[in-house]
């Protein structure tokens, strides 16, 4: 199939299907058609006040499988989404964006849904003039655009160059070589004298830029392939070996040869796993510590699934249940990341892992979960990255089972789905309308299509812009009002609480935010005051094209007032 979405994109079925070839109506448009032939497959045409969208064949049983890009079809004939969201996570990876503008990044990023921006750190790890200033711009646009910025670390991955500078902490592995595994340098983070020295660098960095969050990703071993893979298999270095053998009386490295049983493989497995545990509340504590001078950082510890695929637990040392204890003595939001080894599976398995994952925890709350959309080595139809419906029913169901979803990464998402990705986040109990009055029920925090002012539940309601009305978690009743000499408020990256707007035309808002929060205002406010106690400055991130200003709110729950 060859679709306008994305002509360059191979679009394949799973199994040849029949269909007659159709004279469409001159003044139809055609979506898609048939690679070889040329036979128009999806075509639309405008009606009267509507429009008709027309498929040769059925769609597939979820609706994607044979036409991606319906839900773009449908956009293009008028069918606008009424309500969208804007919590996503996106992994940012510099190397990929070396010649972008920042500025032009975040306004796009915002518009898509994105609330965070996690950033691949290990490139900013050792002070660089060039560096330096190309991610100090970055943050600055994305907070300027309503976007926090989180430092995404992949310990034991600390820098090429902190790998190139010691040779004596490199982590080893079964073959007692160097671990230079994929993109990933791994350093024995046991050496204390090696923990030390990353754990100054990591000070260091945190100190060096503006952060919001810092995210502990895939603090574990390698690889897929377990112990069956000597070439991959760690941790190997001396310390680990020294710490089993003192425990257990034999050398690991014996795997391969004395000690080549199931009752040793399980010894060194059940320990392996142990020690990721430890290392990850280690630096977990670390990580904590940095609030001394950041009180307001977020703290994230991506760990991938070991539940609904229980084989990955034995390959890379990552158990669940030995670290979902920890939200009870530290206050971290766990992510969980989609093994590969599942990417081909369906949309409905995230119900299914939001599901057993909360029997392992009370913390619900601070479940969070990361899809990977990227190429897969599976055979998968229609296409190979997820993308149009398919990437929109995973990231819909995946926000209905989890209270944040996180997208890797950020450039991997094809420019057909960035204008409809905040809508496929949103998730609506019930929504109805009558042309004047909206009554809706949502599931998170949400923006609806409005034009002008409004009442919220029968209220002066102070946050709305470009055409979209921002509403809490709930139910809702939305009807026009005259309008308000109160200023506006165009965006919020947190959750909003509650909202009015007082006699004196003051805008009062309350909200809730695990890291700094966001709030961008229409213009430059006179007095701004956070739980009745005066905050300056009053906008420290103003945008000249538009007039609007961004200021940085303190994390926790709070009540802000702006005249």
């Amino acid at each position: 199939i060859v679709d306008e979405h994305n002509p360059a994109l191979p679009i394949v079925w799973k199994a040849p299907v029949d269909a007659p070839r159709f004279d469409i109506p001159e003044q139809a448009h055609v979506f898609a058609k048939d690679r070889w032939t040329g036979s128009p497959l999806v075509a639309g045409l405008h009606a009267g006040r509507g429009a008709v969208l027309w498929t040769a064949t059925d769609p597939g049983p979820n609706g994607y499988e044979r036409f991606p890009y319906l839900v773009q079809a449908l956009n293009d004939l008028g069918f606008a989404p009424p309500v969208r969201a804007q919590n996503l996570w996106a992994f940012f990876d510099y190397s990929y964006r070396l010649r972008a503008d920042p500025d032009y990044l975040a306004a796009r990023w915002r518009r898509a849904g994105i609330a965070a921006l996690h950033v691949a750190s290990w490139h900013f790890f050792e002070p660089d003039p060039d560096r330096n200033a190309y991610l100090a711009k970055l943050i600055e646009a994305c907070h300027r655009h309503g976007i926090l910025v989180y430092a995404w670390v992949e310990f034991p991955h600390v820098s090429d160059s902190f790998w190139t500078a010691h040779p004596e902490w490199r982590e080893q592995t079964a073959l007692l070589q160097d671990a230079q595994l994929d993109w990933r340098k791994l350093m024995n983070l046991e050496n204390p004298e090696c923990a030390k020295a990353a754990q100054a660098g990591l000070e260091a960095m945190m100190r060096r830029f503006d952060w919001d969050g810092l995210n502990l990703a895939e603090l574990y071993y390698e690889s897929l392939e377990g112990i069956g893979n000597p070439a991959r298999f760690t941790p190997m270095n001396s310390d680990v070996r020294r710490e089993f053998q003192a425990r257990y009386g034999w050398d690991p490295i014996e795997l391969r040869s004395t000690h080549n049983d199931a009752k040793s493989r399980r010894q060194f497995l059940d320990f392996r796993a142990e020690l990721a545990r430890r290392m990850q509340e280690k630096w977990l504590g670390v990580v904590e510590s940095f609030r001394a001078f950041r009180p307001d950082l977020d703290v994230v510890l991506t760990h991938v699934d070991d539940r609904f695929d229980p084989g990955i637990k034995d390959a890379i040392g990552a158990d669940a249940a030995r670290v979902l204890p920890l939200l009870d003595s530290h206050a971290f939001s766990f992510l969980i990341e989609d093994p590969a080894t599942i990417w081909n599976l369906g949309p409905q398995r995230y119900a299914e892992i939001a599901k057993r994952y909360r029997a392992l925890t009370p913390h619900a709350g601070k479940l969070a979960i990361d899809i990977n959309i990227v190429e897969r080595y599976q055979d998968v139809y229609p296409t190979k990255q997820q993308t149009g419906g398919e990437l929109f029913e995973l990231v819909h169901l995946a926000s209905a089972a989890f209270p944040r979803v996180a997208l890797y990464f950020e450039d991997s998402i094809l420019a057909p789905d960035l204008p409809l990705l905040a809508a496929s986040s949103a998730v609506i109990n019930s929504f109805a309308s009558d042309g004047k009055r909206i009554t809706i029920d949502a599931a998170n925090d949400v923006e609806i299509a409005w034009r002008g002012a409004a009442l919220v539940d029968g209220k002066p309601w102070p946050f709305m812009a470009n055409g979209l009305l921002r509403l809490p978690t709930g139910r809702h009743s939305v009807e026009p009002a005259p309008e308000c000499a109160a200023i506006g408020v165009t965006d919020l990256n947190a959750r909003l609480i509650s909202a009015g707007i007082e006699s004196d035309h003051a805008i009062k808002f309350e909200y809730d935010s695990a890291s700094r929060a966001i709030v961008r205002f229409a213009r430059k406010p006179r007095e701004l005051a956070i739980d009745a106690a005066p905050f300056p400055p009053p906008c420290p991130l103003a945008d000249e094209a538009t007039s609007e200003c961004a200021v940085l709110l303190p994390r926790g729950r709070h009540t802000v007032t702006a005249r």
